[in-house]
Parts: structure tokens; C-alpha cells; sequence
């Protein structure tokens, strides 16, 4: 059982995902749960959407794919749903990383405009720093041919 916090912070995740689960009209099927499965095992937060044609309701989805795949409800807005369970692969990745080992991972709120501004700045240091090694080299080379050139002089 997951916390209202936690649900908080899941459901402003699932905002920028994309749905990758979609139900039709032939409802929930056995390999609507496989598949259901399959994208908690590697994504952990999957959103779906409960196609016009469904004789089903989003909220009934969701309700039958987390008892048959023992997920959690986050969110259903509209035609869409979104559900998380814990992934043991992921979480033995994130452990290997170097995370605390058996804890619960937060979520931390990120901010895209300043990751964008972060990565331009550090493209651009990274530029000025492959351009000041190239004048830097050329100077060094610029300095060999007149140190040649003097000797050749005396």
C-alpha cells in the first residue's frame, strides 16, 4: 500500500509519460494482463487508456488489471488510467547504483527548464573548452616552427 504522498508524486509523473496501454472493445483479456505485466515489470508507472469502443469503464479497468497484476491505483482522469507497481529488476538496478537498499525511492520534483539551461551551459563550456585547447595546440606548434626557424637562422 502506497501513501497519498507517494500517489502524489506518481501521479505528476505520469503526467509526461505517454500511454502505452490501450483497451478496446474486446475489454480485458488474458493478454491485455500479460502485457500489463510485462510494462509494470520495466516501467513500473504505466498509463493507459480505455478506448470509445470499450463496454467498460476507465475506472473498472483499473480496478480489474490491479487486482489481476496486484498493482496500485494512482489516477484515472477522463479515458485514462494509471497504475504502478514495483518493479524487483528496477529496483535492484536502482540498488546497485548506489542507493539506499530496500527503501523506498522518492521522487524527486524536476524542473525541465532548468535541466535544459544546465545542459546548453554545459555544451557551450564543453565548446569553449575544445576551442581553447585547439588554439592552445596551435600555439604550441606556432612556438616549435619559430624556435625552428631561429635555429636554422644561427
Amino acid at each position: 500500500m502506497i501513501t497519498s504522498k507517494q500517489r502524489a508524486e506518481l501521479r505528476a509523473q505520469s503526467n509526461g509519460l505517454e500511454t502505452t496501454l490501450m483497451v478496446g472493445k474486446g475489454g480485458i483479456t488474458d493478454n491485455l494482463i500479460l502485457e500489463t505485466v510485462t510494462l509494470l515489470d520495466t516501467r513500473e508507472l504505466v498509463k493507459g487508456k480505455v478506448l470509445e469502443t470499450a463496454l467498460m469503464s476507465p475506472r473498472e479497468v483499473l480496478d480489474a488489471l490491479c487486482a489481476a497484476t496486484g498493482a496500485e491505483p494512482i489516477a484515472t482522469v477522463g479515458s485514462k488510467f494509471v497504475l504502478y507497481r514495483e518493479s524487483e529488476k528496477l529496483k535492484k538496478e536502482r540498488n546497485a547504483v548506489g542507493r539506499a537498499k530496500g527503501t523506498a525511492v522518492s521522487v524527486a520534483k524536476s524542473n525541465p527548464v532548468r535541466k535544459g539551461a544546465q545542459a546548453r551551459r554545459r555544451a557551450a563550456h564543453a565548446e569553449r573548452e575544445r576551442r581553447n585547447e585547439y588554439f592552445r595546440q596551435s600555439a604550441i606548434e606556432k612556438a616549435i616552427e619559430r624556435e625552428k626557424a631561429k635555429q636554422k637562422k644561427d
